[in-house]
């Protein structure tokens, strides 16, 4: 076994040695490098507490060739940090994050898919939301998320039943790129019924998890799985979430990483868009109904949110002008005096502004009276 290999079966014991995150793991790796914190490991050669209770479980069991050997069967392959794709800069917020419940960064990725890991970060955006959606959260997360991917954005999600398969679906639609980060082994698929939607994301972009082949998914992996969906990407939109939730859950990771975070409103009367409502009501989210309110949180200084209006006749008219056009009646005409009286101007002004939006086509005058022109079909 070359040198290469066993470092790499070396990083695969690690990945499966403890839940994670765990970084008492990933400091003596990085400290003696992967091979000899394993021996360490194995023989149970650590100081009381910390890492030794954190590895007792499965230090005695080491299925890093199998796990290597399942990867590459299923065209996956193991992401360490020695790798040129790991993700360094998009996970330095949860090295940051300091002692918050299930904080700290992965020490490996498991991933399925051609797509580079660092083509991710501030070129991402994480569309999440309730596993129980409505039509309408289904519709508004497909149709930002394929917007988003014509903007060459990849879309992240948790690749769950709900908006999370609605966002990977509208972005596969557009042709763009999408990842899934799941919470069990990277040889599962999670929930059984989007088989098919996780093949086809792995086919063109990413499947990714931190939890090594044949771990099951669990509530508590769900929860530690949501800080990826927010390090991972540049910003995070909530397109339904209820009071109490896993996408709230995921925006609590945002704002603690200091990920833009959106939220898109709801109809007053769904228990869906409850959790959206309080974001935003709360200054925590900002509202966002489309792609380009979700490019704004991740550009505020280089994309213009607010695309122009298209010209209206009356634009650029001058005051005086303004009151003339506000005194003629929808139908019928009035003469001069009469608009003098309803606008309360001069009649010289009267007659200069008059004679202006006729020249602009505006009004009509015949025999002295005056009438707003029929817009035109």
């Amino acid at each position: 076994m070359s040198g290469d290999d066993a470092r790499l079966r070396a990083w695969a014991y690690l990945a499966a040695v403890a839940e994670p995150p765990c970084a008492p793991l990933i400091a003596l790796a990085e400290r003696i490098g992967p091979e000899d914190a394993a021996q360490l490991i194995r023989a149970r050669r650590l100081p009381a507490g910390g890492l030794l209770e954190a590895t007792e479980a499965r230090a005695g069991i080491d299925t890093a060739a199998e796990d290597l050997q399942t990867c590459a069967k299923i065209g996956a392959r193991l992401v360490t940090r020695d790798d040129d794709d790991w993700p360094a800069w998009s996970l330095l917020a949860l090295d940051r994050a300091g002692s918050a419940a299930r904080a700290g960064a992965p020490l490996a990725l498991w991933v399925r898919g051609p797509g580079p890991l660092t083509g991710l970060g501030d070129r991402a955006v994480s569309v999440v939301g309730s596993r129980a959606a409505s039509s309408y959260g289904d519709y508004v997360a497909g149709r930002l998320s394929g917007e988003l991917a014509a903007r060459d954005r990849a879309v992240l999600s948790g690749g769950a039943y709900g908006i999370d398969g609605a966002a990977h679906r509208g972005a596969l639609a557009a042709g763009g790129s999408t990842a899934a980060i799941l919470a069990c082994g990277i040889d599962r698929d999670y929930p059984s019924g989007h088989a098919g939607l996780l093949a086809e994301i792995a086919r063109t972009g990413l499947v990714i998890t931190e939890y090594a082949p044949g771990t099951t998914a669990a509530k508590y992996r769900f929860l530690t799985r949501n800080r990826l969906v927010a390090a991972l990407a540049g910003a995070v939109v909530v397109v339904e979430a209820g009071r109490r939730s896993g996408a709230a859950n995921t925006a609590a990771w945002a704002r603690g990483l200091g990920r833009p975070l959106g939220a898109v409103p709801g109809p007053v009367t769904s228990a869906t868009s409850v959790g959206c409502h309080q974001l935003i009501a709360d200054g925590e989210a900002a509202l966002v109904t489309d792609a380009d309110a979700v490019l704004a949180l991740i550009e505020p200084d280089g994309h213009d949110n607010h695309r122009p209006s298209a010209p209206r006749p009356l634009d650029g008219l001058a005051p005086d002008q303004l009151k003339v056009i506000e005194a003629l009646p929808a139908r019928g005409a009035l003469g001069i005096d009469e608009i003098a009286f309803v606008s309360g101007l001069p009649t010289a002004g009267v007659r200069a502004a008059l004679a202006r939006l006729e020249v602009e086509g505006l009004i009509d005058g015949a025999s002295g009276r005056w009438s707003l022109r029929p817009a035109a079909p």
